[in-house]
């Protein structure tokens, strides 16, 4: 498993986030619900030192912050991942950066290269193994309304093998 360092949503948010993934679920399309919590991953390894924590609490100072939740993305060719962009703001694009800039020395072997500044894609996830059939759906659902105005407020350290999280 992975671990990841993310950006959680306020309630408003996530209720909005989760409602997607209900009715997604509702409409047969395999959905986040509700084993996940909405959250965009800033950086993603193998391994991830707890020692982050304290590096990364000047950073969570900096929140809460506007999240826009724009259009949607698929990821893969077969059994996509359907998730919404997030329109990257000069802030969001700095406070990933920044992340990785603190952090990047405690993630093991090496932070994932998709989770990089400059290669990074900001979303929030859906949906995972969304087949073809199924798309139009999908977008039907998740797409409306065009943008979600929301905000981030928290930071959290995601252990993947324990399958917990550590708010910051």
């Amino acid at each position: 498993m992975v671990h990841s360092l993310e950006l959680v949503f306020d309630r408003d948010t996530e209720a909005a986030v989760r409602r997607i993934w209900e009715e997604l679920a509702g409409g047969g399309i395999p959905s986040q619900a509700p084993a996940s919590r909405p959250h965009v991953t800033l950086a993603v390894a193998e391994r991830i030192s707890a020692d982050v924590d304290e590096l990364l609490r000047p950073v969570a100072a900096r929140l809460p912050l506007s999240a826009l939740i724009g259009a949607p993305v698929l990821f893969g060719r077969t059994s996509a991942v359907f998730a919404r962009l997030l329109v990257p703001s000069a802030e969001l694009l700095d406070l990933h950066a920044e992340v990785h800039r603190l952090c990047g020395p405690h993630l093991a072997p090496a932070p994932m290269a998709n989770s990089l500044p400059g290669q990074w894609t900001a979303h929030v996830t859906l949906a995972r193994r969304v087949s073809g059939a199924q798309l139009g759906r999908a977008l039907r659902i998740a797409g409306r309304p065009s943008q979600i105005e929301g905000r981030f407020a928290g930071l959290r350290r995601w252990d993947g093998n324990k399958r917990v999280e550590h708010p910051l």
